[in-house]
């Protein structure tokens, strides 16, 4: 019996020694003298216990472990394990319980089981598979049920989902590659990110270790304490929350909401702009404002908007269109002031106006024309020094309307379409009544002229009087009744008997071309034949290798909010190039 046993202990040496001697003319043959590259035959390191099974492994060498792990080493990675099936001739093997696989210093694998090719260098883990780098962005793990790890093209990637986590994000997703030289992970199906800050999920998501930057492709949602962001395509800076969208990218931010074809946001300076086609939305006061550029202040509460810049509001279930080359709204919600400058204009049913800026507040529900200031009503022109309308605060209609200093009205005889009915005093009262102007006083040195007819639109004579005050009713923004107080001084003249040059009173100038008959009057031709920005990445298709080179020449891409990298500085600014649009009426 110890004949026996000591018969078979030398045959599995001599077994294991000619298992040795088979490798070694094997990697002979395969490294020729002439031959420099690394040999691509697996090594055995420490084989410990060494058996064949024919039956369940043809072919195969088995070894497992004594008091050490099995150890394999092929071109720079070691390998150990519990027990290895190694097939010598096809050059791959099986490795199976505690398997590790390490690559140099920075990668290391373990999983329960890895088969392994040394033709192809490529590595499929299973059963708890663990992944850690230790590059120079940092650490990272990888864990996945399946990891295929392709030593060749220094990739990983996984498609049964799988959990990275560095030390900023905790990332996971059904789909995932892993490219180790640049540093960069490729998710796709379901990708969600976990940061003590803010949640990120996408549809499909490249995010960089090193820089800890995100690129967001098809439907994406990041979820901060304090906003919201959703795009189409995008990027974000992971470490400082700070990124843009530039498909269909929507921002919920303090009370607002921002919309447009680029926009860039920055939680550190509380800053977000946009870009071509925007709209802001105040969801306290339910306006809206929609431009072609536009900059939101959290910290400040503003809004500063231009390029085809417009405000809207409901007032009365009829909305308000304010326009100005720039818009700028300020203050908090009950507090909240708007001011249009430069060619200011504003149009509503029944009632529009144009001056050089517009003042509107919120807690006192006025509304300032300021300087060369003129008001339609219906067909009645308005005009004086400042203009004011005067909202009711708690039902927030129209309530009054103040005309300060020469406040003159005109409109044009609506029978001759020759003559103008006029009024003329220092200031002028008017109060609304469900929307409409009703009555008009015109108070110290007032005038009027006025044509009148009778019920045959007959014209009876026109009517020229002075006095200190003027009482006007109107109906259908058309004069009802006209009443003079206070020593009127006048008479009704035939038309025969009142010179052409005597139908008009000083200071009378007529701005019929000039009224505003619809929303889309409130812009001019600059306004409509706006230049806009080209936005990136959108018509094209989208190479995100590309992106990365170009964004390190843009540190001064003011449109698009590319954030620049350090390296490449040198490369030379590429500038947006420019297409001319006709602007769509506003909606």
């Amino acid at each position: 019996m110890v004949k026996i046993q000591i018969a078979l202990n030398l045959l599995r040496i001599f077994l294991f020694f000619l298992g040795m001697t088979l490798i070694g003319h094997a990697q002979e043959e395969k490294t020729s003298p002439n031959d420099t590259t690394q040999s691509k035959q697996i090594n055995i390191v420490y084989g410990a216990n060494f058996t064949k099974n024919e039956e369940q492994f043809p072919g195969a060498s088995i070894f497992s472990k004594d008091d050490k792990q099995v150890q394999f080493e092929h071109q720079g990675a070691d390998l150990w394990c519990d027990i290895a099936i190694y097939y010598q001739k096809e050059n791959r093997l099986r490795a199976l319980g505690n398997v590790r696989l390490q690559q140099g210093d920075s990668i290391e694998m373990t999983s329960g089981k890895i088969n392994y090719d040394g033709e192809t260098r490529l590595a499929k883990a299973f059963e708890d598979v663990l992944l850690e780098t230790d590059q120079q962005s940092g650490k990272m793990t990888l864990r996945t049920d399946t990891l295929y790890f392709d030593r060749e093209k220094q990739e990983s990637y996984y498609n049964s989902s799988g959990t990275i986590i560095d030390s900023t994000n905790t990332l996971t997703s059904e789909i995932g590659r892993y490219f180790m030289e640049l540093d960069k992970y490729q998710f796709l199906d379901s990708v969600h990110i976990d940061n003590p800050q803010y949640i990120l999920d996408s549809q499909q998501l490249d995010y960089y270790t090193t820089s800890k930057n995100a690129y967001m492709y098809g439907p994406s949602t990041i979820t901060g304490d304090a906003y919201k962001i959703y795009c189409e395509r995008g990027f974000y800076d992971t470490k400082v929350e700070s990124g843009y969208g530039i498909k269909n990218t929507r921002i919920d931010y303090n009370n607002r909401i921002i919309e447009g074809d680029s926009v860039y946001f920055n939680k550190a300076s509380e800053f977000a702009s946009a870009t071509n086609n925007i709209t802001v939305t105040d969801t306290v006061n339910n306006g809206i404002i929609r431009a072609h550029y536009a900059e939101v202040f959290k910290a400040k509460d503003s809004v500063f908007a231009t390029k085809r810049a417009v405000s809207i509001s409901l007032v009365e279930q009829d909305s308000l269109y304010m326009h100005g080359d720039t818009l700028m709204i300020t203050g908090k919600p009950e507090n909240r002031v708007l001011r249009a400058f430069k060619n200011a204009k504003f149009y509503k049913t029944d009632l529009s106006g144009k001056c050089d800026s517009i003042h509107t507040s919120e807690k006192t529900g006025i509304t300032q024309l300021i300087r060369n200031p003129v008001l339609w009503n219906g067909d009645n022109q308005m005009t004086g020094d400042s203009i004011h309308l005067i909202s009711n605060l708690e039902t927030e209609k129209l309530d009054s309307l103040k005309v300060l200093e020469n406040a003159f009205i005109i409109s044009l005889d609506s029978i001759s379409m020759t003559g103008y009915n006029q009024a003329k005093g220092k200031d002028l009262f008017g109060k609304f009544v469900e929307n409409e102007l009703k009555y008009i006083d015109l108070v110290k040195n007032t005038e009027v002229i006025y044509y009148m007819y009778n019920d045959d639109e007959e014209l009876i004579g026109i009517d020229k009087t002075i006095c200190s005050k003027i009482n006007i009713v109107m109906a259908n923004n058309d004069v009802e009744d006209l009443s003079f107080f206070i020593e009127p001084d006048g008479d009704i003249f035939p038309e025969t008997e009142l010179p052409v040059e005597s139908r008009k009173l000083k200071g009378f100038i007529w701005r019929g071309d000039e009224r505003i008959v619809s929303k889309e009057d409130i812009f001019d031709d600059d306004d409509n034949n706006i230049v806009l920005p080209i936005i990136r990445g959108i018509e094209n298709p989208i190479d995100i290798d590309a992106e990365e080179a170009e964004r390190s020449g843009n540190s001064n891409d003011p449109v698009n909010k590319i954030p620049p990298t350090n390296d490449n500085a040198s490369k030379p600014i590429l500038r947006p190039k420019l297409k001319k649009v006709t602007s769509s009426p506003v909606q």
